[in-house]
């Protein structure tokens, strides 16, 4: 018997979340690698959306500059590249990118450039910061886990930990966001999202402060409760954020999914758009505030 949409859409979403817990728990070159090909799938969505509107964005450059960004930023994490020269990286793919367009028969317009650039720093540079904070080793960020830190594999760093945190916040607040909004959502959010509430919203944001809460806890940071549930009100906001910049998107593209490659979820980039600024947000989140608080 055929599966129905919420089976399709049940089923594919606890294989991405196997699959991402699987590459987080193996993380360096393994994580990289598995965060390439989603970018590169993501990317091809976006450019089809800016494609749609009369957009003629640097395809292949962008890709290409998005795999050096990740690559160069995993090289950096462990010492393979100095700091400067990883820094480098993006704003010579930027130039890069308009050098290409220099080139081409018909020269680029403003919107060209626009959608090129753009795609490199929302697909390259943002996703960039899931591969720093996974490289995180200080154990003195999760001063909780220290007492089992001698029966555990040198593989459970800090970055594991934080890193499945962020992605625990981001699910809850999606969560209690579908759950919250389709039980008592009323209000619209926003027109550019018509299936999103302001009951839902607020769902998405009391379920990842919880988990932010407890995790600050079981991680051991000062005034755990108040700072875990901090960061988890940030994720929220932010998982937002990136869920409404690509209907925005979808939205101007006149589509319904960037794709149709996950059952019941439509494109990669309908999947991860929550994953997008929330990352970079976690990131300095932690290793800014975090030491601030120490005990």
């Amino acid at each position: 018997m055929p599966k129905t949409f919420p089976q399709m859409r049940l089923s594919s979403g606890l294989a991405a979340g196997l699959f991402g817990l699987l590459v987080v728990g193996l993380g360096g070159w393994w994580f990289t690698l598995a965060l390439g090909v989603i970018v590169h799938l993501a990317l091809l969505e976006l450019f089809r959306m800016a494609q749609f509107t009369g957009i003629r964005p640097a395809t292949k450059t962008t890709l290409v500059a998005c795999q050096l960004l990740l690559i160069s930023t995993q090289l950096g994490g462990e010492g393979g590249l100095p700091t400067d020269l990883t820094e480098a990286v993006l704003p010579l793919s930027g130039a890069a990118i308009c050098g290409w367009l220099l080139l081409q028969p018909i020269t680029g317009s403003i919107a060209d450039i626009a959608a090129s650039i753009f795609g490199l720093f929302y697909l390259g540079f943002l996703p960039s910061h899931w591969i720093k904070l996974r490289n995180l080793s200080d154990s003195d960020l999760i001063p909780g886990l220290h007492l089992m830190s001698h029966s555990l594999p040198e593989a459970f760093t800090s970055g594991m930990y934080i890193t499945l945190v962020a992605c625990l916040m981001i699910v809850a607040s999606d969560i209690g966001s579908f759950c919250l909004g389709r039980w008592f959502g009323r209000r619209p959010l926003s027109p550019i999202s018509p299936g999103k509430t302001v009951e839902g919203a607020i769902g998405g944001l009391f379920c990842a402060i919880t988990v932010g809460a407890l995790a600050g806890e079981i991680l051991g940071w000062s005034f755990g409760f108040l700072i875990g549930g901090f960061f988890g009100a940030l994720v929220a906001f932010f998982a937002l954020v990136g869920d409404l910049t690509e209907s925005m998107m979808k939205r101007n593209a006149g589509l319904k999914d960037s794709g149709d490659a996950l059952p019941g979820h439509g494109g990669i980039l309908d999947r991860i758009d929550s994953y997008l600024f929330t990352p970079a947000v976690v990131y300095y989140s932690v290793t800014l505030i975090l030491p601030l608080i120490k005990n």
